[in-house]
């Protein structure tokens, strides 16, 4: 009787003394986490990436974007021919890390009012494995420095798939200049540091 009054007068005193019932703060997350919807469908593709430009959030922006380890295809972007010829940087070897960079740079550079993407003329066809996607495009984004354009036009072309996940995701773009416009890739090119 006086081993087990002991037992239970030790567990009493050890647990009084550790709080382990008192509530303890959330840890904060090791990922980001996104609002917008996975990508199941491949139109949901293209509003995750609009969204993540007026919203300027740099992990949804990413999560457009194929990663090896769940497709089996690396990233791969295309520039315009004369921003490649102007920006050395696009015309080698343009990763997922260069996206990453680039989009944080101009969400630095412009001011507190969403960037807008706008997609038109845009059209889904099949090959093979992958879904090509075209589409044109009209991109303003709110620089502060007044001496930077703020509007870009053009033509993409998006090769996308499915990953492991059955999330769709973009693996290779190109970009196509049309007319006197700036193009996307000017614009990559200028802030790709």
């Amino acid at each position: 009787m006086k081993v087990v009054f002991v037992i239970i007068s030790f567990g009493i005193l050890s647990l009084s003394g550790c709080d382990i019932f008192s509530i303890r703060d959330a840890e904060t997350p090791t990922q980001p986490r996104s609002n917008l919807p996975q990508a199941f469908e491949r139109e949901t593709l293209i509003d995750n990436l609009v969204i993540s430009y007026r919203d300027k959030s740099v992990f949804d922006y990413t999560n457009c974007f194929s990663d090896s380890i769940f497709t089996g295809k690396n990233f791969t972007f295309i520039a315009s021919s004369e921003a490649a010829s102007q920006y050395p940087a696009l015309a080698q070897d343009w990763s997922l890390k260069s996206e990453e960079i680039y989009f944080k740079n101009i969400i630095s550079a412009s001011q507190d009012v969403p960037i807008t993407l706008i997609l038109s003329n845009s059209n889904f066809s099949q090959q093979g494995d992958s879904l090509i996607y075209t589409a044109s495009y009209s991109l303003t984004v709110p620089f502060m420095d007044l001496g930077i354009t703020n509007n870009y036009r053009g033509d993409l072309i998006f090769y996308i798939l499915r990953d492991n996940n059955l999330i769709w995701k973009i693996y290779f773009w190109q970009d196509l200049k049309r007319g006197d416009f700036s193009s996307w890739s000017e614009l990559k090119g200028r802030f790709s540091n």
